[in-house]
Order: structure tokens, then C-alpha cells, then sequence
């Protein structure tokens, strides 16, 4: 955390002290305004805020991220590695079928479901220690650089909550609130997560079925085209300029327009559609590649370049381990 932060806390007359409660931060009283007229009662609210408490450890762990410290080189490997490979491939063994009913119904490669998952969780094995309301009230309330936004997702996490029936307390996750195998959001679980195998329930936290068929669901309301490639391969007529490399996520650029600025990629594409230029570091040296629209929506679930391509990386690395299985 910068020092600028840690003096806006300690001056902050509504500042937090690490282990209290939230319930009286002036900052809960437009969240207590929104969920009452939701119908939340008053008091009810006032005890989950209290017995929300102030993580020192979220608030390091989020000016750090391995996305804005880490080459593509150094992202990469801790990734796209033998370990989570080979337990991708188990994963998909196990879940073959439901896997196959997702990309059916969704249009979404089971790759790359099972990528996700990987990347997220480790096929569930590391979830996320923090309590889910614990972190979106830390970083709500005490991280002003977002605290809107989390604000906004603690709302979405008692909506959630109630929805699901379960304790506002009870739920762990990530440093940043996100849950379960996917680590969806709050947000993102009231509108993308599905109750696939059909109990009744959307557990993405315990049961692989429903997580599965969740990501699958993401991607499709976030314009999956099945069928349709990730990236291409780059080659360069000339050096490119700089402000056209790792300019933007989304693809404005048609590779018919970057063919007239002399670089081209593989042929039997569809010259009208869309592509940014990436430049990514690897120990050899630079690395370009074109993100097309399905590179563009795995940046949906979380706004980086290197993750994206660690997500497709490693599923092409799983689908080759499981042809030759």
C-alpha cells in the first residue's frame, strides 16, 4: 500500500482500526439507504457491517497484483506449467460429460472452461482464504482508489446472500471478494451463475457441475463465437509504432487496416474482423500477437493481456495432453 494511502487512512476522522466493525463509517450510510429500500431491515444491516473487519493483508495484497509486476515471461510459468496441466486434464476426465453439456449448450470449449478454472482456483483447490464480506468491506470502505466499486459489490453480495439464503458471514473467497471455482464476483454471480446440474441451487463454491456450466454461461452473455479463433500469429513488414502496441483490449483494428500498415498475420482469416497488437515479454525477448474478439472476451473476466493469454495458453496445453492421453 502507498504511503499516500496509509496517511488518507489514519487521518480519516471515519477510518477503520483493524478488527472493528463498519457499522457507524458515515461511507455505510448511502449502502444502508440503497438495501432498505430493497427491503433489508436496519439493524440487520448494522450487524453484518459490524461484524465485517478490516484486513491489512487485502489492502498489501491489492498494490501488488502479479498482472502490473510480472513479465508475460514471469506470469507464463506460474501458469502454463506441468502441474496444473496435468491436473486440468483429471479435472476433465472427471468432468467430461458436463463439460461437453457446457460447450453444447453455451458454444464454449471445454478447454477453455477448464482452463479458467485452473487458472482461478487450481480445479478448486485454493478458493480463496478471506471471509467474502470481510474483503469487500476493507476494500469498500478502506481503499479509496476502488471503494466505489466494492461498495457496489457488497451490495451485490447481500442481495446474494439473501437470494441464496446463506450467512453473509460464512462465505470465503479471494482477497477481492471473488468466490468459488470461477471466483465470480458478487455481481457477476446474480447474473451469470446457473444451477446446471438441477438441484435447486447455484453453488459454484462446492459443486463443480454448477461452476462449470457458470463460466461456460459468462462467456456466452459476454459474445463467445464459437468456433471463431482467440489470437494469430504476427508478422511485421516493418517495425510497428508504439502507440499501436498494448494500446487497447478491445479489438477496433481490422486485419485488412493492419495489413496497410504492413503487418499481416495467417491467412484464411476473416480480414474484416477486429485485432490489437500485443507485444508480450518473454525471456528471449518480444513476443507480438493479434487478440482477436474471443481473446477480447476472456479479458472480460479479468482486464489483463497476460491473463487472457495464460488462460488460452494453458488450454491449448490441456486439449494437446488430453489428445494424447
Amino acid at each position: 500500500m502507498s504511503a499516500t494511502l496509509l496517511g488518507i487512512m489514519a487521518a480519516g476522522q471515519g477510518s477503520a482500526v483493524a478488527g472493528q466493525g463498519y457499522a457507524d463509517r458515515p461511507e455505510a450510510q448511502p449502502l444502508y439507504e440503497k438495501l432498505e429500500s430493497q427491503g433489508f431491515e436496519h439493524e440487520y444491516l448494522r450487524a453484518v457491517l459490524d461484524d465485517a473487519k478490516q484486513q491489512e493483508s487485502i489492502l498489501k495484497a491489492m498494490s501488488r497484483p502479479a498482472e502490473k509486476r510480472l513479465t508475460w515471461g514471469e506470469y507464463r510459468k506460474i501458469f502454463v506449467e506441468p502441474k496444473r496441466i496435468s491436473q486440468g486434464l483429471e479435472f476433465w476426465k472427471e468432468h467430461a460429460d458436463t463439460l461437453a453439456r457446457a460447450e453444447a449448450q453455451y458454444g464454449v470449449p471445454a478447454e477453455i472452461i477448464v482452463s479458467i478454472i485452473g487458472v482461478e482456483t487450481r480445479y478448486g483447490r485454493i478458493m480463496g482464504n478471506y471471509r467474502v464480506l470481510d474483503a469487500l468491506a476493507t476494500l469498500g470502505f478502506d481503499y479509496p482508489k476502488r471503494g466505489e466499486f466494492f461498495l457496489g459489490q457488497l451490495e451485490q453480495y447481500l442481495l446474494m446472500t439473501r437470494e441464496e439464503g446463506i450467512e453473509p458471514g460464512t462465505l470465503k473467497g479471494s482477497y477481492a471478494g471473488a468466490m468459488g471455482y470461477g471466483q465470480f464476483i458478487p455481481s457477476s454471480f446474480r447474473h451469470f451463475a446457473v444451477d446446471f446440474d438441477g438441484d435447486g441451487k447455484r453453488n459454484i463454491w462446492g459443486n463443480p457441475v454448477d461452476a462449470i456450466g457458470s463460466v461456460a454461461h459468462y462467456f456466452s452473455e459476454h459474445g463467445w463465437q464459437p468456433g471463431e479463433p482467440v489470437r494469430s500469429n504476427v508478422v511485421m513488414d516493418k517495425p510497428a509504432q508504439d502507440e499501436w502496441i498494448n494500446a487497447d483490449l478491445k479489438p477496433e483494428v481490422t486485419l485488412a487496416q493492419w495489413a496497410e500498415r504492413g503487418i499481416h498475420t495467417q491467412r484464411g482469416l476473416d480480414q474484416d474482423q477486429t485485432a490489437t497488437l500485443m507485444r508480450l515479454e518473454m525471456e528471449d525477448g518480444d513476443h507480438y500477437w493479434f487478440g482477436l474478439h474471443n481473446f477480447y472476451v476472456i479479458t472480460r473476466y479479468n482486464h489483463s493481456r497476460l491473463y487472457a493469454s495464460a488462460v488460452y495458453e494453458l488450454s491449448q496445453a490441456i486439449r494437446e495432453a488430453r489428445g494424447n492421453d
